[in-house]
């Protein structure tokens, strides 16, 4: 399920992970070639990304959780 990027937080290893409009985090990763994420590098780069959409698969388990009670 898509959901906005509200904001930025650090985990304890000082990895970014998203803030997402559903009150999940999502780890967003810069690991070149695997993930390509230049825009998490720099707090430009991440001030542009607020309010993009992403693929939240906590809440994609969830709704199918529901779906499958």
């Amino acid at each position: 399920m898509k959901q906005s990027i509200v904001g930025y937080i650090k985990d304890d290893e000082n990895h970014w992970l998203v803030k997402l409009s559903c009150g999940h985090n999502q780890h967003v990763r810069h690991t070149p070639p695997w993930v390509v994420r230049p825009w998490v590098i720099t707090a430009e780069g991440r001030a542009s990304m607020l309010g993009h959409r992403l693929d939240c698969k906590k809440c994609d388990l969830s709704q199918s959780r529901e779906v499958d009670e």
